[in-house]
């Protein structure tokens, strides 16, 4: 397993001033940047100007997780707009090795998610293709949801397989993570950790980005 990766999701943070949110978060080593169309979910975030508008404050790795349908339609402008990795939904895409090749030619890395529904036995013996699977541990579209344990189960199963392979893949988790959820997704084999009010609800969000990666630490341990 890999150093805990911490990736605050700007989707909590305060559009209006976005460069210090961002600064905010300065000891994070992700940005997490979750984009909604409506359609896939039923909410609505932003687009690849926001995206645009991140990439130019600051350096760190952008993790862009696209929530909309039609994928393949999509992913060159947020390629364009700054991404460093480009995760779409399975349910959503066409053809979902045929978009992460694509994503990774690019020079890009590529990674699937799948909602909380979603079996993750198909995809356990294409894990090469992809350098990360996202665990959404919430029904995707909306902050703030408490976590469903019952998706570790997923994680389980891809750090079994990972781990056997000998593969890179990272394995990211979003939904409800917390100073009390954290430990339990990093025992059970998460790499990386996607928090949003956890972080931004915080008065000192360097200080939440720390403990949570202590509490990871510990816990991976």
């Amino acid at each position: 397993m890999n150093a805990p990766i911490i990736a605050p999701s700007i989707l909590a943070a305060d559009f209006a001033r976005l460069d210090r949110e961002v600064e905010a978060v300065s000891k994070a080593d992700w940005l997490h940047i979750d984009v909604m169309d409506g359609h896939f979910v039923p909410n609505l975030s932003f687009g690849a100007p926001v995206l645009e508008a991140v990439a130019k404050v600051t350096d760190k790795f952008l993790d862009v997780h696209l929530m909309i349908e039609a994928p393949e339609k999509w992913v060159d402008t947020y390629i364009k707009a700054g991404a460093s990795s480009v995760i779409f939904h399975v349910e959503a895409a066409d053809d979902a090795i045929a978009l992460a090749r694509h994503i990774r030619e690019q020079g890009v890395k590529a990674g699937f998610s799948l909602r909380p529904g979603t079996p993750i036995e198909p995809w356990l013996d294409h894990l090469a293709e992809f350098d990360e699977v996202l665990v959404m541990s919430v029904e995707p579209g909306f902050g703030g949801q408490s976590f469903m344990p019952d998706q570790l189960d997923k994680v389980i199963k891809l750090r079994e397989r990972i781990d056997a392979d000998g593969l890179d893949t990272i394995i990211e988790i979003d939904g409800g993570i917390s100073a009390k959820t954290i430990e339990a997704a990093a025992a059970a084999g998460c790499d990386a950790f996607v928090a949003g009010s956890a972080v931004y609800g915080a008065e000192d969000r360097n200080a939440a980005v720390e403990e949570l990666r202590a509490l990871a630490t510990a816990a991976a341990k």
